[in-house]
């Protein structure tokens, strides 16, 4: 599907989440699924829960047990491939890059977007980090409903 479609298929999104009891504290979900030449998630990573190997292309491989869900990695990622994620009852909080405009304002509702751009709910915009270490890509945190939890990637305003 991957190929054909551009986006994951179900199984695949799954296989990059860990197991759900960990999602009590936030963790970073990496979906990289093609080999390119890239390392700036392990590099930037202060946990070292990043792990790419010592050739540049590998797909990296993320230690849910070392990684803390600082979200360092989030605006890192040059292919906007990596989230957090961290479950709060019957919602689950994410962390996400983000480069479009209009940006979102916390308080915010948004609509929520699967990975074949369709809208799949509403998604409630709780921050917005736009620091300097953002270079351009914001990192929002963004709260949805836990039956989003596999299907989620992003928002998209309002307005559209």
């Amino acid at each position: 599907m991957l190929k054909k479609q551009g986006y994951p298929e179900p199984g695949l999104i799954k296989s990059k989440f860990p197991d759900e009891d960990l999602l009590v504290k936030a963790k970073a979900i990496i979906e990289c699924y093609e080999e390119i030449p890239c390392n700036p998630c392990s590099t930037v990573c202060p946990a070292e829960a990043i792990f790419i190997g010592k050739d540049i292309n590998s797909i990296p491989r993320l230690d849910f047990e070392k990684c803390t869900g600082c979200g360092l990695c989030i605006t890192a990622c040059p292919g906007l491939a990596i989230m957090t994620a961290r479950v709060e009852g019957d919602k689950v909080r994410f962390r996400i890059p983000y480069e479009m405009l209009p940006v979102p304002v916390p308080g915010a509702i948004w609509h929520a977007v699967n990975r074949a751009g369709a809208v799949i709910g509403a998604a409630y915009i709780d921050k917005v980090f736009a620091g300097k270490k953002q270079d351009k890509t914001l990192a929002l945190e963004v709260i949805v409903p836990y039956s989003l939890l596999y299907e989620f990637i992003t928002v998209r305003s309002p307005d559209e």
